[in-house]
Parts: C-alpha cells; structure tokens; sequence
C-alpha cells in the first residue's frame, strides 16, 4: 500500500535536508545550512501530518521521526552554535589581541579550543528530550520541555539576523560569546525541562479552546511583518511564554472549580 510509505518518504526527506545542512554547517556556510533545516522541519510537519491523515501512524515512523530530527535539529543547530561561538571568539582575538601577540597562544587555548564547544551541548540536550520523547506517553497532545524543531529554528535564525538585519542591538548581542554560551545552557534545559507547552494542533477551529494557539499565530504574522528575521527567535520565546500564561491560567480554574 502506497499511502503508508509517504509518511515515512518526507521523514528521509527530513534528514536529507539535514544532512547537507550538516555539510554547509561545518565549511561555514550558515545560510545555506538555515535553509536546509527550515526545508527539513516543513518535511518534518508534512509527515506527521500524513501519518495522521492515512492513518498510518506506527512505530517505525515514530523511530525514523526521531532519528531524522536529531539530525536537522540537533546536530546542525549543536554545530551552528558552535560556529557562532567561534566567531565570537575570533572577533574579541583581533580586537583585544592584535598589539599583544605575547599573550596569544594562552588566549587561543582558552577561547579557540574549549568554549566554542559548549555549542554542542545543544546537540546533546537535544538526543536525550528525542530519546525521552519516544516512551513520554504524556506528550501526545502537546509538548513537555522545547520540542526539538523549535530550539532548531532559534538558534539557525542566528546566522539570518546576522546577514539580513540592520538592528545593531540583536548583531551584537549575537556576537557576545557570553550571551551565546548563555542561549546554549538554557535552551538545552528547556528541552528536557518539566513545561508543558501547547502544540499547534487543532481538533476544531473555534475560539473557544484554542485561545492561545490564535493569539499565539496573530502575533507571529504581526511580528513577522515588522521586525523580519529579528522576529524568528522572539516568536520561539514568545511561545515559551504564552505556554506559561496557559498553563497558570488552567491551574487556576481549576483552583476556582
């Protein structure tokens, strides 16, 4: 039966995009490896979404699912964080080192060979929530801790915000090594932390029930349209945080209840 590979085809797909995102990642070509990983997460959404459909769901696409997305959002975005720490580093040799070239190989040891790779702590953080996530019975109809995809989709905006935007605040901030190894350690707590946060799933369309799932998509075309790249990684926060008002708000009826 056809309709049962489908599924199963856009999760290869998924990790194709991933691995050439791998390939631009490490030879810095950031850009090109932040495409990759979008094109790899609107597979990753279309297989889910087929599985359902057909009704093919099944525990070999559950593991492939896995094994595809700690790829694309593991791996790439554990390298990409590492590139960017490197850059930082770099910037503050040329900047703090170019007249005191005694002091340079104690700098390089400490900067060049030891923190950019906190970056991949990303990459582990992001093995463990997709290994827990597959006997997490609990994560069916939303999320536990930061799916994957979306710690993905912040730390590849990165490279995007670099290039594209003209808001000097973000570029710096960016480039702060400090800020960067900071981004590092709490996003990967917040994949494996105990938030319960919404998914967009909808078993109806109506308002009622789906509140913050509405308001949630009407501020992300809202920031969308005017501030650009510098929008991807404030939706991802601004997801975080309308999942904590939601989860207040339905402890708190249930308090009143």
């Amino acid at each position: 039966m056809i309709k049962k590979h489908i599924p199963n085809l856009f999760t290869l797909l998924n990790l194709l995009s991933g691995m050439i995102a791998v390939l631009m990642a490490v030879t810095d070509k950031l850009l090109p490896a932040a495409f990759f990983v979008f094109l790899g997460i609107f597979f990753d959404f279309f297989d889910g979404f087929f599985a359902r459909k057909f009704k093919v769901e099944g525990e070999l696409g559950k593991q492939l699912d896995s094994l595809a997305d700690m790829v694309t959002s593991g791996v790439v975005p554990g390298i990409v964080m590492f590139q960017m720490m490197l850059f930082a580093t770099k910037g503050k040799w040329f900047m703090e080192l170019s007249s005191e070239t005694g002091s340079w190989q104690e700098y390089q040891e400490i900067f060049y060979y030891f923190i950019p790779f906190t970056g991949l702590l990303i990459t582990l953080a992001a093995a463990y929530r997709l290994a827990n996530f597959n006997i997490d019975e609990r994560q069916t109809g939303s999320f536990i801790g930061l799916p994957t995809p979306a710690m993905s989709i912040f730390v590849l905006s990165f490279p995007l915000i670099l290039f594209y935007s003209d808001n000097l605040f973000f570029i710096e901030l960016l480039q702060n090594i400090y800020v960067l190894i900071g981004i590092t350690i709490l996003g990967s707590y917040l994949m494996n932390a105990e938030i319960p946060l919404f998914a967009l799933k909808f078993k109806n369309y109506s308002w009622k029930g789906n509140e913050v799932k509405y308001v949630f998509l009407l501020a992300t075309m809202g920031l969308m349209i005017s501030l650009k790249t510098v929008a991807i990684p404030l939706i991802i926060i601004l997801y975080i945080v309308l999942s904590i008002i939601d989860n207040w708000a339905k402890k708190k009826d249930l308090t009143n209840s």
